[in-house]
């Protein structure tokens, strides 16, 4: 697989970058791996009124470590009501792409209806940030897999109904863990997942778990060249849980998926 495809969510090294020094610890290690470019989500260096890490800092000591910022997770209240101080920030990271993590709780808990509001919502925010060349994009966790009462639709569907110009950042895991198979949901989203998460399924005696990729069950091998035809660009390898060192764990992902013919 081609390599410079390759980016760390940070997410995974959240407390290995509480601090300036662990934040620019963390990236001269994720670049001594081979990996290119990292996503910013869960930094504690970079939060806050008053940073440890500004925007235009990180992105000095991603280009020492040449690396670069593909993507960032952020606040929707954040979006919504400082929009220009959003774009601002994403402008001098160098940053193209930005997300959620999950759906604020005031529209998760409405159902069909808070979707179809936040899809609303979302879209003079998506509109002013598409004027600045930023994208917009939804990550899934399983629970947006919920079947819609009365139909043969999940509330998901109303993201993948809604204007291309949401894109869908997919957590190709939690599909799997919903019950779907990631390949079939690729195949309908093409041209709307510039980013998504890779991590692997690993069954243990106590359950499933998270993984590094090539060490647990989803079939990579179809996966990858499923994903490259729907368009990705970026494949942010991230584990939300571990079960040894996390820089071994990003280790172990890159080595597979560098192996990996497609």
């Amino acid at each position: 697989m081609n390599t410079s495809m390759l980016a760390v969510q940070l997410y995974t090294l959240r407390e290995h970058t509480k601090t300036a020094d662990g934040f620019a610890d963390s990236l001269k290690r994720v670049a001594a791996i081979g990996y290119n470019a990292v996503q910013i989500s869960a930094v504690g260096a970079m939060s806050g009124e008053s940073p440890a890490v500004t925007a235009a800092q990180a992105r000095e000591l991603l280009e020492q470590n040449g690396l670069a910022c593909i993507a960032t997770h952020r606040d929707w209240d954040r979006l919504c009501q400082q929009t220009d101080d959003e774009i601002d920030f994403h402008k001098r990271l160098g940053c193209p792409f930005v997300a959620i993590g999950s759906l604020p709780g005031r529209y998760r808990n409405e159902g069909a209806a808070g979707y179809q509001r936040f899809v609303d919502d979302a879209a003079p925010v998506i509109a002013k940030l598409k004027a600045e060349g930023i994208v917009f994009g939804y990550h899934n966790h399983a629970h947006e897999f919920e079947r819609i009462a009365g139909t043969q639709t999940c509330l998901y569907d109303i993201f993948v109904n809604a204007s291309a110009d949401l894109a869908l950042e997919v957590d190709v895991y939690w599909a799997a863990h919903a019950g779907l198979n990631p390949e079939r949901l690729m195949e309908r989203l093409g041209g709307r997942t510039p980013v998504i998460h890779v991590k692997d399924r690993e069954v243990v005696h106590d359950g499933p778990v998270m993984a590094p990729v090539g060490e647990g069950n989803l079939d990579w091998p179809h996966l990858i060249p499923c994903c490259l035809q729907a368009g990705v660009k970026w494949f942010a390898v991230e584990q939300d849980e571990y079960r040894r060192d996390p820089f071994d764990c990003l280790k172990a992902s890159f080595q597979y998926l560098q192996n990996l013919p497609v």
